[in-house]
């Protein structure tokens, strides 16, 4: 695996992947999280994804395509209470379901550690949803993560995590 600069040209295949991801959720009782309809079909959401793209993101690639996606940012957004210290804020963290279980994430999440120390940030924070069955939560204590606050937006209750670097 091997982490690239994203940018616009990787929406389609960022889209694709959250239609995936949103049809795995649903299928397995999670639509709490991102719905249960493609992305592709919702034009805000469409433009939500080719922003993030234009935006910059990072892609990781394996031989076959994009293996994950991951956007950071300098601050968290506006529904987070802000740090008081530089952050680097994990915006997304998305891999695709055919390369689950590959520590794919764990590795993207090990680069946005790096990023941070380089750019003299010492926390990384992220948010996730806490509904279904936990996992994402316990994904997140699972990399060293430390639950600091839940929070509700957008009509969901969310756990924000830190991680010192």
């Amino acid at each position: 695996m091997r982490l690239r600069q994203g940018g616009p040209a990787d929406a389609p295949a960022l889209l694709e992947t959250f239609d995936a991801t949103v049809a795995w959720l649903a299928a397995h009782g999670r639509s709490g999280q991102w719905g249960d309809r493609p992305w592709s079909r919702d034009p805000a959401r469409v433009a939500l994804v080719e922003d993030l793209a234009a935006e910059g993101l990072w892609v990781a690639e394996s031989g076959d395509g994009a293996a994950g996606f991951l956007k950071l940012s300098a601050r968290a957004p506006a529904h987070v209470p802000p740090a008081a210290e530089p952050e680097l804020y994990v915006r997304l963290l998305l891999v695709p379901r055919g390369h689950a279980g590959r520590n794919t994430g764990g590795r993207m999440l090990a680069f946005a550690r790096r990023r941070a120390r380089e750019h003299g940030a010492g926390l990384v924070r992220v948010d996730c949803w806490v509904g279904g069955d936990g996992a994402l939560v316990r994904y997140y204590e699972g990399r060293g993560f430390t639950p600091v606050q839940r929070f509700t937006a957008g009509g969901g209750e969310y756990q924000l995590f830190e991680l010192r670097v």
